[in-house]
């Protein structure tokens, strides 16, 4: 059993008091079989006039926050403390007809996965299918799993990895010609590449667990991680982190999965006032091993 407690911090400055508006977070995690979410809380100054929580049309639990005060600081402080059974290595137990690429969805699975097999963004210079093609070479049938583990490791032995503080993910083109990018960016060019290959992806927002080991540190310790899924049959919805080369929940915390980035922002909300009233945020995450 290994516990693992997160501390989530987002503290919002403002030159003058401000009217706040609705705020929406998403850091409660998705209970499963591989991470089981044993305690929760949420401080938030000021104090809120109204907090209640519901489940959005993926079934996130996201906490909708009312305020009726007027403040020039805003603080949002998060817990949570969860069971995590991390898989050692992907297990790709994949059916017969889908063991090598391509390959088509059962007929009853695929009126459920045509929104995650649509991508989002045209290229009309192929500049996505050029890229493939650059490592993949021509279209031929391959394992399906050692197909998706050789895109995963492109991503992250060729791209280089750069923090970004303004909101928002750039699109897979612009990821491509710079071949820098955010953990946001490169999940997003994840599952677009992969959707171009006819697989159905979705977007995970969540935490990395960066141990003190040998070797490079994991990159997107210190604030929320995002990575991508990709449904497999037989696998269900595997995970993959082309940021770090993850395959499977090894040191993955999920908390929310949507069907594009613009979905799943992990926390926003409105404040009624100029523009220049905002001094910026300061966010601090801190993923921990506890004793079981």
């Amino acid at each position: 059993m290994t516990v693992l407690t997160v501390r989530h911090i987002t503290h919002y400055r403002y030159r003058r008091k401000v009217r706040l508006g609705e705020h929406q977070i998403l850091f409660r995690p998705r209970d499963s079989f591989d991470q089981r979410l044993l305690d929760c809380r949420i401080d938030i100054s000021p104090r809120p006039a109204s907090l209640r929580w519901i489940h959005d049309v993926f079934g996130n639990c996201v906490t909708l926050v009312q305020f009726d005060r007027a403040t020039d600081e805003l603080v949002f402080d998060c817990e949570i403390m969860l069971d995590h059974t991390p898989e050692s290595a992907p297990d790709f137990q994949i059916e017969d007809h889908a063991r090598e690429h391509p390959f088509e969805y059962a007929a009853d699975e695929k009126p459920d996965l045509l929104p995650y097999l649509e991508r989002q963004f045209s290229e009309p210079d192929d500049a996505l299918q050029t890229w493939l093609a650059s490592f993949l070479g021509p279209p031929v049938a391959r394992p399906t799993g050692r197909l998706l583990m050789t895109l995963n490791e492109a991503i992250c032995e060729s791209f280089s990895y750069n923090r970004r503080t303004e909101p928002g993910t750039q699109e897979p083109g612009v990821t491509l010609r710079t071949q820098r990018g955010t953990c946001r960016d490169f999940a997003l060019l994840m599952m677009e590449a992969a959707r171009a290959l006819g697989f159905a992806a979705r977007f995970i927002t969540g935490y990395i667990y960066v141990p003190d080991r040998d070797g490079p540190t994991p990159l997107g310790g210190g604030s929320t991680h995002a990575w991508c899924q990709i449904y497999l049959p037989g696998s269900g919805w595997v995970e993959f982190d082309p940021t770090n080369g993850i395959v499977g929940n090894r040191d993955l915390i999920r908390v929310a999965v949507a069907r594009t980035p613009a979905q799943a922002i992990p926390l926003f909300g409105s404040y009624y006032g100029e523009r220049a009233d905002d001094l910026g945020m300061e966010v601090s995450v801190n993923v921990k091993r506890a004793e079981a």
